[in-house]
């Protein structure tokens, strides 16, 4: 096994390009795919979808962009620095690190995906500083985590058909149902599944462990520049010394305004969760990192360098999310994605018609990676289909939220916050994660066709 993971770690290296060419070369294989096999085929309507779709993913960009910010510039605080070390000094082996990594990762990404990449990201980086372990395995631990949120309790897909009204109920909109989370992520088929890989991911990173030569630390992999290797604690001389005594450095000093802020916030959050019950959704989880940083930088200044440093780190994503916009724009303006899910429906029965939808959203998502627009693509097609041959509303919802999950561990567009995070490149981290996506196909796949009841 170590043998085979160096030699796919040697051809990532070799093969695999920066993650912003990977995404322009994608969006020629789905411009070259859309203009063979999609209805709107034109070269008019394939540009206008593309046009489109890079400048529709605008809001989510911004939104992945400040979670990143606002969760870094949290974590550069003294408070949350002790707690990382402490952690982070627990586990004396690489494998024991390892372990520790993937399973926080794996804990928070299942209660929340946004805090999860944060976590996972921050944590490789302090043990990677700690001791001499093998940084692009120990980061692909950390994403590996990613590989459950969609059967979590942040999964978009199964909270959208547990809420009535909400646009993304395409099963109550064609069958007045609405699928409660007992039967999508508290079921069998989604949660044996999930504990499996708790078991059996730490066991396979084990066996593909980087040993002696082919050891790859930190700096190494950072390349001795990587912007995550400075202090990122909360601003060093942060406190604004050094500025002569006037009244605006007082100002910038004034823990008061940050407290004001955290007040203000904090009273707007507490009062809309005992009023609409607690729930986490991106904009919130943003909204409590930013208060938290407030509050535990102490100082407007403080926060401010703090996010300085932060923003250093999130500069390649301003122009890839937009690209991935443009995919996404081509595979569902000119309806390449509803040909592959469509094509997978045709020969589906009610018993295999999960297996199949989870299949083709493994196929989809690697051009559309996210949840929410994925199951606004593959669900028209699948909800009729269930329907219609009786096959399980739920079993079907959730199976297209775990392909995209799976698919994750091939596609690169949810590892670019914790590589920006972590400083490393995409290449050596993706060897490791390709192997994963094997292993997990066959596990969620099995689930799909043995405990979906039927």
């Amino acid at each position: 096994m170590r043998s085979l993971s160096a030699f796919f770690v040697r051809v990532f290296e070799y093969a695999m390009p920066d993650p912003y060419v990977f995404a322009v070369i994608l969006t020629l294989v789905t411009a070259l795919l859309a203009l063979v096999f999609a209805p709107h085929h034109g070269a008019s309507a394939l540009l206008g979808a593309w046009y489109k779709g890079i400048f529709d993913i605008f809001a989510f960009a911004l939104q992945m962009i400040l979670i990143l910010v606002t969760g870094y510039a949290l974590a550069s605080s003294r408070p949350i620095q002790r707690a990382l070390t402490r952690l982070a000094s627990v586990p004396r082996s690489t494998v024991a690190a390892m372990t520790v990594t993937f399973l926080t990762s794996a804990l928070a990404c299942w209660l929340n995906w946004g805090f999860g990449l944060v976590v996972a990201g921050l944590l490789a980086r302090e043990i990677g500083r700690r001791m001499r372990i093998d940084f692009g395995w120990l980061v692909a631990a950390a994403y590996a985590g990613f590989i459950v949120w969609a059967s979590g309790l942040s999964s978009s897909i199964a909270l959208a058909q547990a809420s009535p009204g909400n646009k993304l109920n395409l099963v109550q909109s064609l069958t007045g149902a609405v699928l409660p989370l007992g039967e999508t992520i508290f079921t069998r088929f989604n949660l044996v599944p999930v504990i499996v890989l708790l078991a059996v991911v730490p066991l396979l990173l084990r066996a593909v462990e980087p040993k002696g030569d082919e050891v790859l630390p930190l700096r190494q992999a950072q390349g001795d520049t990587g912007v995550a290797q400075g202090d990122a604690g909360g601003g060093r001389d942060a406190s604004g010394r050094g500025r002569a005594v006037t009244l605006g450095a007082r100002l910038d000093r004034a823990w008061v305004l940050n407290l004001a802020l955290v007040l203000g916030g904090g009273y707007y959050l507490v009062s809309t969760w005992l009023a609409h019950g607690f729930s986490l959704d991106i904009t919130s989880v943003i909204f409590v990192f930013f208060l938290l940083g407030l509050l535990l930088h102490g100082t407007p200044i403080a926060y401010v360098r703090a996010i300085d440093e932060a923003a250093r780190v999130t500069g390649p994503l301003l122009i890839q999310y937009p690209l991935y916009g443009g995919i996404m724009g081509i595979m569902t303006g000119t309806g390449l994605a509803g040909v592959i899910a469509q094509w997978f429906v045709t020969f589906s029965t009610a018993a295999t018609l999960p297996f199949w939808s989870y299949v083709s959203s493994i196929v989809i998502s690697l051009f559309v990676p996210s949840g929410g627009g994925h199951w606004a693509v593959q669900g028209p097609f699948v909800v009729p289909a269930a329907a219609k041959l009786g096959a399980s509303q739920a079993a079907c919802a959730m199976a297209v939220a775990i392909g995209e999950e799976v698919a994750n561990m091939l596609q690169p567009f949810w590892c670019l916050p914790i590589l920006a995070i972590a400083g490393i490149g995409l290449q050596r981290v993706m060897a490791f994660t390709a192997a994963l996506f094997f292993v997990a196909f066959v596990i969620f796949g099995a689930s799909l066709l043995l405990l979906v009841p039927h």
